[in-house]
């Protein structure tokens, strides 16, 4: 059933009317198919080992670190542990945690965390995401505080008001959503322009390079340019996104979230493709 649902992301009323299930059970599942999916939280957010193996006993608990130079951070613990995670957070603090990075206690997310995307996030499907993280196992674990040499913004804008996904019958501008606020595929695959990234210019031109227990990987280019996606096939574009497996049978590397992105159903994936295929051609790293 998951399964099924994971290839019908947006059709919680559907979804309820065919299962019987009760709204709440609805919003469950929901948050369940875009965590398992396309949201792939867990991939930054879930335990890991000192070699980057997930330890799913300790499920989202956190302490992935990020060494990037002007910051070091580490993923947040976002289990409903009480004293290290997020138990003592309401449904509204943890909202605008999400959707506008300021914590309860008024500070600001930093980066890695994609709040200029998640600014866009639908209120149904942030609804969806909380009710899961609400049901998962609280896990002790003290992460350790984030570190910024570079300065923060005071904010990531003015507060978000209602928003709305569009529809899914509409490929491109579902995908769009897809690909930036729930997925944030743009957010690792943009070059930066001056300590931000170049959306407006170079988006999905890649070319940011990840380390990591993997080693060094470079962010593809997911624009119709000739480094990029141009005389990439569907089914191609859809095997890398699931399998990671490039069109040279070559395997891709982390930190891209295979093990979650292989449960984005037909239809999701068509819309991604659909609007990766609108991205205006730029050269790999936007030079």
């Amino acid at each position: 059933m998951q399964r099924l649902f994971t290839g019908l992301l947006g059709s919680i009323c559907l979804f309820t009317a065919t299962t019987g299930l009760s709204s709440a059970d609805a919003l469950l599942e929901r948050g369940r198919a875009l965590m398992n999916g396309v949201a792939a939280c867990g991939n930054c957010h879930m335990a890991r080992d000192e070699q980057g193996k997930p330890i799913p006993e300790r499920g989202l608990s956190g302490g992935m670190k990020f060494d990037d130079g002007p910051f070091v951070a580490y993923a947040a613990n976002i289990t409903p542990d009480r004293e290290t995670g997020i138990g003592r957070w309401t449904d509204k603090q943890l909202f605008r945690a999400i959707r506008e990075g300021i914590r309860p206690d008024g500070s600001l997310i930093g980066p890695p965390m994609p709040i200029e995307l998640y600014r866009g996030m639908a209120d149904a499907d942030l609804k969806a995401i909380i009710a899961y993280l609400r049901a998962a196992p609280a896990v002790g674990n003290k992460v350790p505080k984030s570190e910024y040499k570079m300065k923060l913004p005071p904010n990531y804008g003015p507060p978000v008001g209602k928003v709305t996904a569009p529809a899914r019958k509409d490929l491109v501008r579902y995908g769009a959503y897809l690909a930036g606020p729930l997925g944030h595929c743009l957010e690792c695959h943009t070059p930066m322009e001056n300590g931000r990234r170049d959306y407006a210019d170079k988006s999905g031109a890649g070319g940011f390079v990840f380390k990591g227990p993997w080693g060094a990987s470079v962010a593809r280019n997911l624009t119709s340019h000739e480094s990029g996606l141009k005389n990439w096939t569907d089914a191609e574009i859809a095997r890398a996104i699931r399998e990671g497996v490039s069109r040279d049978g070559s395997k891709l590397k982390p930190p891209m979230a295979f093990a979650f992105y292989r449960n984005i159903g037909d239809q999701d994936m068509k819309a991604l493709i659909a609007f990766l295929r609108t991205l205006k051609p730029v050269p790999l790293g936007g030079k």
